[in-house]
């Protein structure tokens, strides 16, 4: 397939640039198999549109404030987007520089300290840095959260509280595994009192996940590698739930990556590791009954993925009705619920 037939056309207006005030008032539209209807609902609802038995997976990662501002020695401005941290005082990262740095080369960091690059890593850099201290809790202190490209203006105190998911754990993500935003305590508890289990995956974001794909033709697109682990107690989980006839629900296209790595002649097994799977319309998604997911760039991987799922012609259905109703679309906007046509999924479920 092409990546043209990925397009499509979003009204600007429609990118959420804030979140809304409460987490689970976040719109939902539900997308059944066809030929059902769409339906309009609220992340509040989901409690309603499962049944007790089924299992809602997320992803744990937590999100790094990953983005580092200073200058070469020649006084040229330098924006350094840390991609993963590769020890106490190195870490691999995209830079933003006029000129590209020559190994050796230092980079006088705003809030103090130096970054000195080491070597490079495609189109990455690896840097070392002389903060006086490990790296990980500097960035805590110092560093920036890494918003969206497409949110135009800067983070804010709030920021580092929404664009963070409740039950994050695991550090190592450059961005957030937004589905998982819209889920606050409240809802995580009516899901428990309906008989929904929960289970984590942890999948670290990376910085390529905002990367387009610049070739027409997607099977020569190189997909950019992820750390994950799919441990024992989740493949338990997942093994107890289908056994009981309940749903695997994955919250996010993170998740179905994680579950879709960890996949061994169909049966899902404890993984840890790197990941560079690349799903696209006839891959057939097995790890998973139903997703919860945002809306999604065009022509980014992501949107393949989900037309993987549920089928290009419904997605872009959904997306078409999504828009003439207003949503609000990536990473603080508004969610799907999308079922497989072997889910199980009937009218009354939607």
């Amino acid at each position: 397939m092409k990546k043209s037939d990925f397009h499509y056309d979003l009204p600007e207006e429609l990118i959420a640039q804030e979140p809304l005030a409460e987490r689970s008032a976040s719109r939902l539209l539900v997308v059944p198999p066809a030929p059902a209807a769409f339906a309009d609902r609220q992340v509040r609802d989901l409690p309603g549109l499962l049944q007790p038995g089924d299992l809602l997976v997320f992803n744990d990662t937590r999100v790094i404030p990953a983005r580092l501002f200073g200058h070469k020695a020649t006084g040229g401005r330098v924006e350094i987007l840390i991609e993963r941290l590769l020890g106490e005082d190195r870490a691999r990262a995209q830079l933003g520089v006029s000129k590209s740095p020559k190994a050796g080369a230092r980079i006088a960091l705003d809030a103090g300290g130096e970054a000195e690059v080491l070597d490079r890593d495609g189109e990455f850099y690896v840097l070392q840095f002389h903060l006086g201290g490990p790296l990980e809790p500097w960035l805590a202190e110092a560093g920036r959260l890494p918003l969206p490209p497409y949110i135009h203006r800067q983070p804010e105190a709030a920021d580092r509280v929404r664009y963070q998911t409740v039950f994050a754990r695991e550090t190592g993500a450059v961005a957030a595994p937004t589905a998982g935003l819209h889920f606050d305590e409240a809802l995580l508890a009516r899901l428990r009192e309906r008989g929904v289990e929960v289970g984590y995956v942890t999948l670290h974001v990376g910085a390529g996940t905002f990367q387009p794909v610049r070739v027409e033709d997607i099977d020569q697109h190189v997909m950019h590698s992820e750390r994950l682990h799919v441990d024992a107690p989740l493949v338990e989980q997942v093994r107890r739930t289908r056994a009981a006839g309940g749903r695997v629900v994955a919250v996010g296209t993170t998740v179905v990556r994680a579950l879709e790595s960890a996949l061994q002649d169909g049966e899902l097994q404890p993984f840890a590791g790197e990941t560079r799977i690349f799903i696209t319309p006839g891959y057939r998604i097995r790890s998973i009954d139903a997703m919860v997911t945002n809306f999604h760039l065009p022509e980014s991987t992501l949107l393949m993925m989900v037309s993987a799922f549920a089928g290009r012609e419904r997605i872009f259905a959904a997306y078409r009705h999504a828009i003439e109703q207003r949503y609000r679309f990536f990473s603080y906007g508004d969610a799907m619920l999308l079922w497989s046509g072997d889910s199980g999924v009937g009218i009354g479920d939607s």
